[in-house]
């Protein structure tokens, strides 16, 4: 039999270093004892533990029919349940499919019917949201932490499934660094949102650097997210640790850091900020953290770092790439996300593809040497993915200018999308919502500036003939069909909305606006929109 090295590009990774299934193996036999989660209650599994556990729920899953290539659907907070899931389904080659935890309605429908999911881990009270929504092929349902919901459509498990006993056994195939790990969901900005499929490849290459053994990671992104399986899969290949916290809180960072010992985090968006404006303490220096991954890169950062004596570092990339920019440690200018970094091939372009000149905005625009390193195209959108793909370059929407000395700074969207806290929001999902009152004839949302940094959300509408559009009535027939991070914060009601000669609406208009005088604003109003809570998360 053949080495799996002989058979490989060597450009690529090798199934031993980069396959969940192999990783897992490697590090039970190789670091048996050491810690590789620690979660929020204070429980510990180390490498051997997991491997044992993992396996239990390969094996529950497999006697539900998960073989490999099949998609498992995962909805569930960070924790043991997430991970075992995840992982297992990763055990037996399956693609693992996790869903943001604040879907619901129209926006839960497409990604489960898009998915192709036969089987899910779901969470007792994301559950009921199910009953609302077309199931396309899911027919058996794992349901954790507390009782399933009463709906005859699919026949719900117990979450002892997860601890079957029993070997899984080989998978009918070795699995490869091209074959897909995960299929992650990303913001659709001209239509629906979209399902990245990312091969084990694609996860190897996004390390940017060999992560001490002695690291341990704090994750306070969800695991839906790029930002919070990409630590757990570097500790897998670096033989290193995770610490599983939940969301990020202001007031419990550091308190988190020291209860973990983490040394390492990522902070993304006005995270950095919220951080330097608590008043200063004699604690700011006494904690493990060591290195931070801070984006964008701000003015913030060298406060940041002097204060609390940590070393930061930036970067650009998405769920479509593998960090294609990367800076050295502490640069010194603010707003860079560093320089192209080897393997990977970098241009701005215009609208017709054609490179621009050094100091103007451009889209940015990749591409790699090394096979499968940007992802492998959306699932069921041939369409997308050749829009994303043309000319041979990887699209990202986004634009950049770069300096005379190879420096990309990020500019802004090209492509409509909204970012507000953290997360990426489609402006057609919130029109599609906005769309479904009975009074709206017309709406487009654009992105404002938050004085927090990142964006609001902002909704223009314009009434059907002869009705009236009620702002604050709007925003509460939204707020139950809604994700909570996407409801407006501001509406703003025109007689009509400005369009070109073929009728497309000239958001650049609205956006040159803004804020006006005329702008509801329900923070000013006390319309206060609470995310939906897990027990206990």
């Amino acid at each position: 039999m053949h080495s799996t090295s002989d058979l490989i590009d060597p450009r690529l990774p090798n199934p031993e270093d980069c396959v969940i299934r192999y990783l897992m193996e490697r590090n039970a036999k190789d670091n048996p004892d050491r810690v590789f989660f620690r979660f929020q209650d204070g429980g510990e599994w180390t490498f051997a533990q997991a491997l044992t556990l993992v396996k239990r729920a390969a094996a529950g899953l497999k006697s539900l029919g998960v073989d490999q290539g099949d998609h498992v659907l995962t909805w569930l907070p960070p924790g043991e349940h997430a991970l075992r899931a995840w992982l297992g389904a990763a055990y037996l080659g399956a693609v693992h499919v996790p869903l943001n935890l604040a879907y619901k309605g129209q926006l839960l429908e497409h990604v489960v019917n898009l998915s192709d999911a036969k089987v899910a881990v779901v969470h007792a009270e994301l559950a009921g949201r199910l009953s609302d929504v077309d199931l396309h092929l899911l027919k058996d349902i794992v349901i954790v932490g507390g009782p399933a919901p009463d709906d005859d459509r699919f026949l719900s498990h117990p979450e002892c499934i997860l601890d079957t006993k029993e070997d899984p056994g080989e998978t009918p195939a070795r699995i490869m660094p091209w074959h897909s790990g995960d299929i992650i969901f990303t913001s659709g900005t001209t239509g629906p949102s979209k399902g990245v499929l990312r091969s084990y490849a694609q996860m190897w290459h996004s390390q940017t650097e060999r992560v001490d053994p002695d690291n341990r990671a704090l994750v306070t992104l969800p695991l839906f997210h790029i930002g919070g399986t990409g630590p757990v899969y570097s500790a897998l290949c670096n033989g290193s640790s995770v610490a599983i916290k939940g969301a990020f809180r202001t007031d419990m960072f550091w308190e988190t850091i020291r209860e973990t010992g983490a040394t390492s985090c990522i902070l993304l968006g006005a995270m950095t900020q919220f951080l330097i404006k608590q008043p200063p303490s004699p604690q700011d220096r006494n904690h493990s953290l060591k290195r931070a991954l801070m984006v964008p890169w701000t003015e913030d950062a060298q406060v940041f770092a002097e204060r609390f004596g940590v070393e930061l570092w930036t970067m650009f990339n998405m769920t479509e790439l593998s960090v294609p920019i990367v800076s050295q440690s502490m640069p010194e200018t603010v707003g860079t996300a560093g320089k192209c970094r080897n393997g990977f091939e970098i241009r701005l372009v215009d609208e017709n593809d054609c490179e621009v000149p050094i100091g103007e905005i451009g889209e940015l625009v990749c591409r790699s040497d090394m096979p499968w390193a940007i992802n492998s195209g959306y699932y069921k959108n041939p369409e997308a993915t050749a829009r994303a793909w043309r000319n041979g370059w990887f699209h990202t929407g986004d634009g950049f200018r770069r300096d005379d000395n190879g420096y990309y700074f990020f500019v802004d969207r090209i492509k409509d999308s909204i970012r507000r806290r953290g997360e990426n929001i489609s402006s057609f999902e919130v029109e599609a919502e906005v769309l479904a009152h009975p009074s709206v004839y017309e709406a487009a949302a654009i992105a404002v500036p938050s004085e927090l940094g990142e964006d609001e959300v902002m909704i223009c509408v314009a009434p059907v003939p002869g009705k009236e559009i009620d702002p604050a009535a709007l925003i509460r027939d939204l707020i139950p069909r809604m994700t909570h991070f996407m409801v407006p914060r501001y509406v703003r009601i025109l007689p009509q909305l400005p369009k070109t000669p073929t009728q497309k609406i000239q958001k650049h208009l609205l956006r040159a606006e803004g804020v006006t005088t005329d702008t509801w604003d329900r923070e000013a109003q006390g319309v206060v929109v609470k995310r939906d809570r897990i027990a206990g998360v």
